[in-house]
């Protein structure tokens, strides 16, 4: 029987595949950083649950006999596992070579773009669960009713024959997959110039086209007519063949919308807010009429889909003030996330943003600018609403050695500049004491952040602040 030993198991990404290859009967253990502490964390008893062996990061769990050791793009040459793994000769993957290996064993659909991979991952499980198919998924995020049942909720191994993964972009290894269909959501500035990151998606594409595979591209994003050689499958809200979406409206926190695909029209009720949620809809009603899904039961699929774990997810209305708490951490999503708040808020925005990494600050630091001023909206005389408002708090720090040139504070200077309201509090805590003390009955306070493990822990702080606060 195969058997892998994952460095880094309790990261996303990791966590996924090793419980989908536990459910594939693949004997999986894994160590990480977190497992030697005194108090063991959550997902390292989640982990135990579904058969994965956990061991602190010391080398102690590399034995000889492993297939593999798997490993992520983070993991440095002196992580005592990977070296104990070179000293007995085990073999090491990577954990993209792992989901291509994976991918070639099922009936994949990859999911790519550099936003709203995860939501669109989950969407398209959902469907394909709901039409009966019993798919399995693998995805960078938990899935909230996977979550409700007391799973870590990002991966599910299904006995059907398809497979759903959420394929990243970010260490260039997409360009491994060579799934079933493929899509290609938007390609946007995110850590890479558009002009890597082009020649990436390009590849991808070429690796589907070119084996006479399904590609899926966003027709209505400005670079599709790059990926759109010979491409069997579109989306967007263009005149083009394939789904188009029409009628847009935002219905408090749902949107509404009719699908035409063919000769049908259906009409859709999304329990999300935002234009980009239709966009999201769109392509994953795309990939499941691709597998075999008609069209109406995707509108019934999707009339039912519970959301994904931080993906501009409202955690509820607390003395007149809404709460939602976002993974957005980049300028295009930062900007898609506060125009859904602002299509359900009476009042203000009130956002607040933490940065990760102070090199991807200083890569993105214009770009964020840019498309945070043009997103927030000024005071409005004629509805009585005040102007939103953008909080930053200091950068996230994962640790190693930086060069630490920029600050949040920076962002709200060049924000200020552009005659937009920015705050600037570097204890996230004191920020969130001040962000409650503006925030008044009909305002939505948002959360934007993405890596910082802790985020979830700091929307329950805010959430009691604004529990406890008097209005």
């Amino acid at each position: 029987m195969e058997s892998y030993f994952f460095i880094g198991v309790a990261g996303v990404g990791m966590s996924a595949i090793a419980q989908y290859l536990v459910g594939k009967g693949v004997a999986v253990s894994g160590s990480d950083r977190q497992f030697g502490a005194e108090e063991k964390p959550l997902v390292m008893s989640l982990l135990q649950e579904c058969g994965v062996l956990c061991f602190p990061q010391d080398g102690s769990g590399v034995v000889t006999g492993l297939t593999a050791v798997v490993v992520s793009t983070a993991i440095e040459d002196t992580n005592p596992d990977l070296k104990r793994a070179k000293e007995l000769g085990i073999p090491v993957m990577h954990r993209s070579e792992m989901l291509a290996k994976i991918s070639k064993e099922a009936k994949t659909i990859a999911v790519s773009g550099t936003s709203g991979k995860s939501t669109v991952t989950a969407m398209i499980y959902h469907i394909l669960q709901y039409a009966g198919l019993q798919p399995s998924v693998m995805t960078g995020a938990g899935l909230v009713n996977l979550q409700k049942e007391g799973k870590i909720g990002n991966a599910v191994s299904g006995k059907g024959e398809w497979l759903v993964v959420e394929a990243d972009e970010s260490d260039g290894t997409l360009v491994r997959y060579e799934p079933e269909i493929g899509l290609i959501l938007n390609v946007d500035k995110d850590h890479k110039e558009l002009s890597e990151l082009q020649e990436i998606f390009l590849k991808f594409s070429h690796n589907i086209l070119d084996n006479g595979k399904i590609l899926i591209v966003n027709d209505a994003h400005p670079l599709a007519k790059k990926f759109s050689a010979g491409r069997e499958f579109d989306f967007g809200f263009e005149n083009y063949v394939g789904v188009q979406g029409t009628d847009f409206k935002s219905v408090g926190t749902s949107i509404q919308f009719r699908v035409r695909h063919e000769a049908e029209l259906v009409k859709f009720v999304v329990p999300l807010p935002g234009k980009h949620n239709m966009e999201n809809a769109l392509a994953a009603t795309a990939a499941a009429l691709r597998a075999g899904v008609s069209l109406h039961t995707c509108a019934d699929a999707l009339a039912t889909f519970p959301g994904v774990f931080r993906r501009h997810q409202i955690l509820g209305t607390f003395n007149g003030v809404t709460l939602v708490d976002d993974f957005a951490h980049n300028p295009a999503k930062i900007a898609a996330s506060i125009r859904s708040a602002q299509d359900f808020t009476d009042g203000r925005v009130i956002a607040w943003f933490q940065p990760h990494g102070f090199g991807p600050t200083r890569f993105l630091r214009k770009d964020l600018v840019e498309f945070i001023a043009k997103t927030l909206r000024p005071k409005d005389f004629a509805d009585d609403r005040e102007n939103d408002v953008m909080f930053f708090s200091q950068i996230y720090y994962a640790g190693g050695t930086v060069t630490r040139d920029i600050s949040a504070g920076d962002l709200a200077d060049d924000l200020l500049l552009k005659g937009c309201e920015a705050i600037y509090i570097a204890d996230r805590n004191e920020c969130a004491k001040k962000m409650v003390e503006y925030a008044q009955p009909g305002d939505t306070i948002l959360l934007m952040g993405a890596r910082d493990p802790s985020l979830q822990n700091y929307a329950q702080y805010v959430q009691k602040l604004l529990e406890d606060e008097p209005m």
